[in-house]
């Protein structure tokens, strides 16, 4: 009868590279039209004036200007209010 465990399959070796998300682009600094501002997945900065929603949730500007982040109360749908953190260039 053996007496060493079979050599199965590791249970290790399953990391995914990382997805590199967050802020691109802070508070006042300028920006190109075109280029990303926040990656992110499901919206926890909202699009505001001249930043467009790419499909998987990216905030990039439309046009050249300066960065800003505004604090703002939305109401959802069932009447409930959350704040939100709305992104917009000028």
């Amino acid at each position: 009868m053996a007496h060493t465990k079979s050599g199965g399959s590791t249970k290790l070796g399953r990391d995914s590279r990382s997805k590199r998300l967050g802020v691109k682009v802070n508070y006042n600094q300028p920006i190109k039209a075109g280029q990303i501002i926040i990656r992110q997945r499901g919206l926890h900065y909202v699009h505001g004036k001249n930043v467009a929603r790419g499909a998987d949730d990216t905030l990039y500007a439309l046009k050249n200007g300066v960065v800003k982040f505004i604090s703002s109360k939305k109401t959802r749908f069932d009447g409930t209010r959350r704040f939100v953190k709305i992104v917009t260039v000028s």
